[in-house]
């Protein structure tokens, strides 16, 4: 399997939407004044919508519009679309707003603009979707073995057909304990496996197994090298699927291999400047709004208005994190949060929802105990507990703790159960082995994608 065809594919819908953007800023010219546009009203109307429509398209991507395996037409994409749209149009109309100096009539034709990109937009999503799900060609792919991420990867690609994979057939002479397994073949027979290889057209092998344990299934997949077939570990297909690490299938040598800490040291000496710059920042323009909120927590309920608990950041160091309290302090037991805890006071909801209580991170982030982004901070003894019951737990202190992080963003809510946990653990790893400029600027989008859906826990 290629990867880079994924891309492919994200570009080519970023692509379309920029032709519908312009497509429907030229039919509402043509629609409001009955006349093809000349080049003068094009002109004029072309800057001004261009520097909209830029931040339109982030708008876009934040939403998780250029996310295949969300991008699908179904409620959910069309929910997000008409949420992006009615924040694109209001965007729209502050920019008219504060500059009034453009000269045209913004207005109806904004509002034209707006209409226009969501029936075109859609229209062209649903055209986009048909042709990915029935006329580009699927990968065949073949898995070499079989275990809980298997079974993951299974049920993704299955769920997600406009990824243009199919899983062909599993290699594993074992018993397989998932019923149905969406109908995919089971081959037991190794000394077969070349045969389908050719017969199912495979071009990606995906390998679960270690290859060290049979020489009979080492040498078999190596007589079929000449097919010109890709071979990709389980490790990586699953992180570049999942955006998570398979924490039960890696070892110690799976570190010392992926976490160049070494070659992280620029990074993380800029990652420090732009925290501090923006964390000042932060503080300068929100420090107003402090007693206000302050004022609101009290009168919510009785209690001091931060919160303040020790939580261990970079290489075990302990420190004290503070944010805005947002729960009752009398008969509090200090259990994890749970949905709807009802020790959360109504002005507390409000300051999660938003992600307003976090605000006094930002002092941790100036002392240097926190980042903006990273995994989030674990209180000491939870944290000692959870080494002993998860593998490699401890190995996501590696850097600094932070506000938001991979983990917030991946959209599904984590419990504190052993099994949410887990799946925190992945994606905060993925996030240590990966970490960029590029991949901070993607979760910074995200987060805001999170406070404007009002979607925090």
């Amino acid at each position: 399997m290629d990867y880079k065809l994924n891309k492919i594919k994200q570009y080519l819908l970023i692509i379309g939407d920029i032709c519908v953007l312009y497509l429907s800023l030229y039919l509402t010219l043509f629609l409001r004044y009955q006349e093809t546009p000349n080049s003068e009203l094009w002109q004029q109307h072309l800057w001004p919508f261009s520097a909209i429509f830029f931040v339109w398209l982030i708008i876009f991507y934040i939403s998780n519009l250029y996310d295949l395996t969300s991008a699908t037409n179904n409620a959910k994409f069309y929910g997000l679309t008409v949420q992006a749209l009615l924040i694109n149009f209001l965007l729209g109309a502050a920019f008219f707003y504060l500059m009034p100096q453009i000269g045209i009539a913004p207005k109806t034709n904004l509002l034209l603009v707006t209409i226009i990109t969501a029936v075109v937009f859609l229209l062209w999503r649903q055209i986009f979707n048909i042709i990915l799900k029935s006329y580009l060609p699927k990968n065949n792919v073949a898995i070499i073995g079989f275990n809980n991420q298997v079974m993951e990867i299974i049920k993704k690609l299955n769920d997600h057909p406009q990824l243009g994979l199919n899983i062909s057939f599993i290699v594993y002479d074992g018993d397989i304990y998932e019923k149905g397994l969406y109908k995919t073949k089971i081959l037991k027979d190794v000394s077969k496996i070349k045969n389908w290889f050719v017969k199912e057209k495979i071009s990606l092998v995906i390998l679960a197994e270690d290859l060290q344990k049979s020489d009979e299934l080492r040498t078999t997949l190596f007589s079929c090298i000449h097919l010109g077939l890709n071979f990709v570990s389980l490790f990586n297909f699953y992180e570049k699927i999942t955006g998570k690490v398979p924490v039960y299938s890696i070892n110690q040598m799976w570190f010392l291999e992926n976490l160049n800490e070494g070659g992280n040291l620029w990074f993380d000496r800029l990652k420090r400047s732009y925290d501090l710059v923006l964390a000042l920042f932060v503080f300068i323009i929100t420090l107003p709004f402090w007693p206000l909120i302050g004022l609101m927590i009290k009168l919510s309920s009785r209690g001091s208005i931060f919160y303040i608990q020790k939580r261990i950041g970079k290489n075990n160091q302990i420190f004290n994190l503070i944010k805005f309290r947002t729960m009752r302090q009398e008969g509090n037991s200090q259990r994890p949060t749970v949905p709807d805890d009802p020790r959360i006071t109504g002005f507390g909801n409000f300051l999660r929802k938003t992600r307003i209580d976090e605000i006094p991170q930002i002092i941790n982030i100036i002392k240097g105990e926190m980042s903006f982004i990273g995994p989030r901070p674990e209180r000491p003894e939870l944290a000692q507990q959870l080494q002993t019951e998860i593998p490699f737990y401890n190995e996501r202190i590696l850097i600094l703790p932070g506000v938001t992080g991979w983990d917030q963003v991946c959209g599904e809510y984590h419990s504190p159960t052993k099994k949410d946990t887990i799946k925190k653990l992945q994606y905060d790893l993925y996030y240590i082995k990966n970490r960029s400029i590029f991949m901070d600027l993607i979760i910074i989008l995200k987060t805001i994608r999170t406070i404007l859906r009002r979607s925090g826990v």
